[in-house]
């Protein structure tokens, strides 16, 4: 299982992300309040700004302090690292 650092030490595993969002429009904004008041919501901004949405597969939203494509890129270079990896395995 692998997981990524979505800031101040929090960790989400990479498996279990659907999508990354900004906070900015009002339907997600309405998503947080709902997620929040089914008491499904995952705040690990550590008193900041939110900056990133993460919906997870299970239905919780994690709030995250850093920006929507600083998350992607560390996805996308976990993929990296792990086909580097696989890659190296096979010679």
């Amino acid at each position: 299982m692998k997981f990524i650092n979505i800031g101040f030490g929090n960790m989400v595993s990479v498996s279990r992300i659907v999508t990354i969002v900004s906070p900015d429009s009002a339907p997600i904004k309405r998503l947080i309040t709902d997620t929040r008041d089914k008491n499904e919501l995952i705040d690990a901004t550590c008193g900041r700004r939110t900056r990133s949405v993460i919906i997870m597969d299970s239905g919780h939203i994690v709030l995250s302090a850093i920006q929507p494509e600083t998350v992607a890129n560390r996805l996308k270079g976990e993929e990296s690292l792990a086909e580097e990896e696989s890659y190296l395995y096979e010679q």
